[in-house]
């Protein structure tokens, strides 16, 4: 997967707030849609990370290939 890594969830929102702003999230105070992404955490990876989508690169720079580690199934 293509995106964003983050060390910490502070990084994380930060990341997040900046693509909303270029973007012009939210559009009237009161709409559904605040963020154009959201952020996940990697519990087994230890990373927060955002996931590549077209155009994010204008505010979030080149994405890296991300590795997630999937949970196991019991």
């Amino acid at each position: 997967m293509q995106g964003y890594t983050f060390q910490n969830e502070q990084q994380a929102i930060k990341a997040r707030q900046q693509a909303a702003d270029y973007k012009g999230y939210p559009i009237r105070p009161n709409d559904t849609t605040i963020y154009w992404v959201n952020y996940s955490y990697s519990e087994l990876d230890g990373f927060y990370y955002i996931r590549y989508v077209d155009g994010l690169e204008a505010v979030l720079g080149t994405p890296t290939d991300i590795t997630i580690t999937p949970h196991e199934e019991i």
